[in-house]
């Protein structure tokens, strides 16, 4: 008996972001598993393509990589065009290079509205080195980018293979509505991993104190003046709601 043909997708990704933070880096580690420390910077696009099996479909993961230097910004609409996902990146080590996902999102937003946005810190382990104070500030800021883009926040480290596969199953999961079982990280100091429910609240950590604040201020507006309740009567509040299970498709 013959066997039946598989199905055959193309996930689009584009990696967009200042030079020398790790793109080419992080795709060759993704589709070789090589790692090398002296790759030329990447002049114009780069473009390499890597096939997995997931549920008898055969998905191929399109991945353009894109020159961080200003020059090459024209080539911009060839990473973004029908990209499923862009890659926003910045090296955890480099605080200017996130200072810039700005501008980086600002244009790729004006060629591609509604691929999904996936805020990529790289070198977590050169990242890890560094003084608290340095870590919780990038954290925070990263974390606020992320909110506001409603985008997953990953940091990761191509030469020490941290979160490299996990960027990428997160990435299928969510183009294609699939589970996803990738253990979120939220603790400051270790390779971060935030994606659930950031479509409606951005990253659970530096959203949660925000949600709780204006759930408190509606409960006080919607109390009757004349209640007679004290300001620091307690009140029930509502139960949070449960973060949805999303899965690691191995």
């Amino acid at each position: 008996m013959a066997s039946r043909k598989k199905n055959a997708v193309v996930l689009k990704v584009g990696m967009v972001g200042d030079a020398g933070i790790g793109k080419t880096s992080l795709m060759v580690k993704y589709i070789e598993n090589s790692f090398d420390e002296d790759y030329i910077q990447t002049l114009g696009v780069n473009f390499m393509e890597k096939t997995v099996s997931v549920r008898k479909t055969d998905i191929t993961f399109s991945i353009w990589d894109l020159g961080g230097q200003r020059e090459f910004v024209n080539m911009l609409p060839l990473v973004c065009n029908e990209a499923a996902a862009i890659l926003f990146m910045f090296d955890l080590s480099r605080q200017p290079t996130l200072n810039s996902i700005r501008d980086w999102y600002r244009q790729a937003r004006g060629f591609n509205k509604t691929a999904m946005a996936v805020l990529i810190g790289t070198k977590f382990d050169v990242f890890a080195k560094r003084d608290a104070e340095y870590q919780q500030e990038v954290t925070k800021m990263a974390r606020r980018f992320a909110k506001s883009m409603k985008a997953p926040l990953i940091f990761c480290s191509s030469s020490f293979s941290i979160n490299v596969k996990k960027i990428f199953k997160i990435v299928l999961a969510r183009a294609f509505d699939l589970k996803c079982t990738v253990p979120e990280i939220h603790n400051v100091g270790e390779p971060i991993i935030e994606y659930a429910n950031v479509d409606a609240a951005g990253t659970k950590q530096e959203g949660a104190e925000d949600t709780a604040k204006e759930k408190d201020t509606k409960e006080r507006e919607r109390e009757p003046k004349d209640s007679g309740k004290k300001e620091n009567e307690p009140r029930d509040k509502p139960p949070s709601a449960a973060a949805p299970a999303v899965a690691d498709k191995k």
